[in-house]
């Protein structure tokens, strides 16, 4: 028996190690300053009558640049920080290109890409997707938060 140990005692501690420094406790991870989100909105109001239809976005103050609020399917709706993930401290935000689908920095950031459908990125220098906000939706309010 003491011989097993003497030979697998090694590889047991590093397997240990290497699946400790894998984990974490927190599978969202946060890139961005965290800024606390946590709001309703009311799609039959006026300010918000584009998000009743799929596909179409809004752009709205929160998180740490701004919210681009996108639906997606008539019961899912993806919510965005709009601050670049490319350099953090430059503090660009990105904004909706013309396709309606594409977010981009500005050029004097980087001019990445990222997908509006799920913040991933779509074209570097970026590595990180956006961060994501977590929604619910029970019509016609739309809770938004952390």
């Amino acid at each position: 028996m003491s011989h097993f140990y003497e030979k697998f005692r090694w590889p047991f501690f590093i397997a240990i190690f290497v699946l400790f420094t894998q984990a974490t406790c927190d599978s969202s991870h946060q890139n961005i300053p965290y800024v606390p989100v946590n709001f309703d909105i009311n799609l039959n109001l006026p300010a918000y009558n584009t998000l009743n239809f799929p596909s179409e976005h809004i752009l709205i103050a929160g998180g740490s640049q701004g919210l681009i609020i996108y639906r997606y399917t008539m019961d899912e709706f993806v919510v965005l920080d709009r601050h670049s993930t490319f350099d953090i401290p430059m503090n660009c935000k990105v904004t909706v290109d013309s396709d309606g689908v594409t977010l981009i920095d500005a050029a004097e950031c980087s001019e990445s890409k990222w997908l509006v459908l799920d913040g991933s990125v779509m074209q570097g220098p970026a590595l990180l997707p956006l961060h994501r906000y977590r929604s619910s939706w029970n019509p016609p309010i739309l809770h938004v938060y952390n």
